[in-house]
Formats: structure tokens, C-alpha cells, sequence
């Protein structure tokens, strides 16, 4: 759920299921070493933040991250 308006290249977001799922996902992406998520909290709620601006960034990386952070939001083993 996109959690503000993303006018430039920092998108913030949070998972549905509220600041628990949400955190799962930030220990998960960020343990995983594929990528680094940051977080603050926006009208009390736990948001994660992903920058997108890099000059090299392409597609794939975006799709890359997308598929790691839906990876790590999937229901624990």
C-alpha cells in the first residue's frame, strides 16, 4: 500500500497487516543483502522507504527489488 505521495525518487510504503508484517519485511529484504529498505513512521505507522534514482539504475533492478520485497512479505516458514 503506498503509504505518501511519491513526487521524486523515494517511495513509501507498508504492508496491509500493519507494523509487524511490516517490519518482517524490512528484517527480511535487508537480511537478505539483495537490496537496503530504510523505514520511518508516518501518521504513527511503520513505512518502509526505497530510492530509486541511481544514474545506472534499469528496470531489472527495479523488478529485481519488487520480487524481493514481495519474497520477503510472504507468510513465515
Amino acid at each position: 500500500m503506498l503509504a505518501a505521495p511519491a513526487p521524486l525518487s523515494l517511495v513509501c510504503f507498508r504492508h496491509r497487516e500493519g507494523d509487524a508484517a511490516t517490519q518482517r519485511i524490512l528484517d527480511r529484504v535487508n537480511g537478505s543483502g539483495r537490496l537496503f529498505l530504510t523505514h520511518t513512521r508516518l501518521d504513527g505507522r511503520l513505512v518502509l522507504r526505497m530510492s530509486i534514482g541511481a544514474t545506472h539504475t534499469e528496470r531489472r533492478h527495479v523488478a529485481a527489488a519488487w520480487e524481493a520485497i514481495q519474497e520477503a512479505a510472504s507468510p513465515p516458514d
